[in-house]
């Protein structure tokens, strides 16, 4: 009898004994099953979130518990290969979702080997038995791969990441893409929306929090890129999943560009918040050495690769800030206006 234990689950002969996951496998059998790696950052829990409604989802996170209604969470440490591997094998996953990883670019920058570690290394553990078992491993990587010194950048273009962050996140991609013989990438743009963490507020959570208080919101006026509600990323995945996409590279993107000052503008004049409250200001952003003034930096990733795959229109900044306030307000049919209304700012023809 094949027997092993991880965290507060056990697995015989490959099958979990969780009474409650069990039960939901023979309730929902036609369902993908989903593990996302990382269910304890904002995009993995985001994304959990939205597809415990078409999948079958099981999260994994590492320091800090973490507990979604609905799914099944396990504590892995994606450097330990061993872990991986039995995760993968038993619950026979179609789908591996890599959302671990160091997001900040000063902490990367300060830890260089640790971003490097859980930025690529952890990555090429999950690759590995997702290819050993047939599975699909979905990596969600940067704008940061591109120094931002370009006016618009498409696909095809080369990494030229100027910090370690974007390095690493150049190098996974790199990874996937000469080794796996079935993934898929999403290259995304500054996503924004409320996590799961209490311990690790959003930057949106945080502006949020300084407009409730009445307090000043500073935000930096320089650095330029797109910014998209990450239910937008959600929708676009579970789209690319139930087609079968494969082999892949896209760019996630809105239409347009705008500095956190901007879209803090934006946002203030959608939500009715005071817009006096906003101040401009400038970011610190850790460039390394020979490269230009962040200043100068701007990262307009071209989405029309995903528009003409999927047929589809992204949103533009404005757009989305309008999504995500009908959404908090609860006037916003999530099925229908992710397919038809103008408003959600995409739409499939």
């Amino acid at each position: 009898m094949f027997r092993m234990k991880l965290g507060r689950f056990c697995v015989f002969d490959g099958r979990a004994s969780n009474t409650c996951y069990n039960r939901a496998m023979i309730d929902q059998p036609q369902k993908k099953t989903i593990l996302i790696f990382g269910v304890d950052t904002f995009a993995g829990s985001s994304i959990a979130q939205f597809f415990k409604k078409h999948f079958r989802v099981i999260g994994t996170y590492h320091d800090e518990k973490t507990s979604i209604s609905g799914i099944l969470t396990i504590p892995c440490d994606v450097l330990v290969k061993e872990e991986v591997q039995l995760l993968i094998y038993a619950f026979k996953v179609d789908i591996c979702i890599y959302a671990v990883g160091m997001e900040s670019i000063y902490e990367c920058d300060q830890n260089p080997q640790r971003a490097e570690a859980i930025n690529t290394s952890g990555l090429f553990n999950v690759a590995e038995f997702c290819q050993r078992y047939k599975a699909q491993v979905c990596y969600l990587s940067s704008q940061y791969v591109f120094s931002g010194n370009q006016v618009n950048y498409i696909e095809m273009d080369i990494p030229d990441p100027n910090t370690v962050y974007g390095r690493t996140k150049s190098s996974s991609e790199f990874y996937l893409q000469k080794t796996s013989l079935n993934y898929i990438i999403f290259r995304c743009c500054h996503l924004y929306g409320r996590g799961q963490s209490v311990l690790k507020q959003t930057w949106f959570e945080k502006i949020q929090k300084n407009f409730l208080k009445s307090e000043n919101v500073t935000a930096d006026a320089a650095l330029k890129m797109g910014f998209l509600d990450v239910d937008y990323l959600s929708m676009l995945m579970k789209v690319c999943f139930e087609k079968n996409v494969m082999n892949r590279l896209f760019q996630i993107c809105s239409k347009d560009i705008d500095s956190h000052y901007d879209f803090a503008k934006k946002y203030s004049q959608i939500f009715k918040e005071n817009t006096k409250l906003i101040k401009a200001g400038l970011w610190p952003f850790k460039l390394e050495k020979g490269n230009k003034n962040s200043q100068l930096q701007s990262y307009q990733l071209d989405p029309v690769n995903i528009e003409g795959f999927l047929n589809i229109t992204m949103p533009t900044v404005e757009e989305s800030i309008q999504y995500t306030y009908e959404k908090f307000n609860g006037s916003v049919d999530q099925k229908s206006s992710w397919s038809k209304s103008k408003s959600a700012g995409i739409s499939f023809i």
